[in-house]
């Protein structure tokens, strides 16, 4: 298995559950992307305990290169975070592939709701999120007020949702958190 933060292989990729152990590859790759405000930095202990929340893609050689995490804020509330694409392993589909798997998740939960703060506009229109403002989310700007104000400066820009419940099997997004 390649080192964490290392080049991936290669290869056919698989999405899956992480194991305890990677909790610390897991980490480095999210971390990659931090210092350019692409992700919020994350402790080999946070995600550990949030293990379960994680769905990680590996390479054939079983090196992960991909990673996305669901963050519970409510019963019917979600956040899709720490969504993070090796270098070497973008442009292959698997930012998407890693979000599909987050709505599954979320739709699993029986989450209503599942929204991302992301600069990657784009990508996540493509899989079925309405861009809107985390203002509709006071459980955000709640809970990242104390540790990130920009991030919640972000979100009203930069932030995006998709209605994942089961009364929503087509994942329109509710009234409530459309942009306007």
């Amino acid at each position: 298995m390649t080192a964490p933060g290392s080049a991936p292989g290669s290869a056919a990729v698989r999405l899956g559950r992480p194991v305890p152990e990677e909790a610390e590859a897991i980490a480095a790759l999210n971390n990659r992307f931090a210092p350019d405000g692409l992700t919020l930095p994350r402790t080999a202990a946070w995600v550990e305990q949030h293990l379960a929340d994680y769905r990680v893609a590996r390479d054939a050689d079983g090196t992960i290169v991909g990673c996305v995490c669901v963050d519970e804020y409510t019963p019917a509330l979600a956040e899709l975070v720490s969504l993070a694409v090796h270098p070497d392993a973008q442009g292959r589909g698997l930012g998407k592939q890693l979000i599909q798997a987050a709505i599954a998740l979320a739709r699993q939960r029986g989450y209503a709701t599942l929204f991302a703060v992301s600069f990657s506009d784009e990508l996540f229109l493509s899989q079925g999120f309405r861009a809107t403002s985390v203002d509709h989310f006071p459980e955000k700007v709640a809970r990242y007020a104390a540790i990130s104000r920009s991030e919640v400066k972000l979100g009203r820009k930069f932030c995006f949702a998709v209605e994942v419940g089961p009364a929503s099997p087509t994942g329109t997004v509710p009234a409530s958190v459309r942009a306007g």
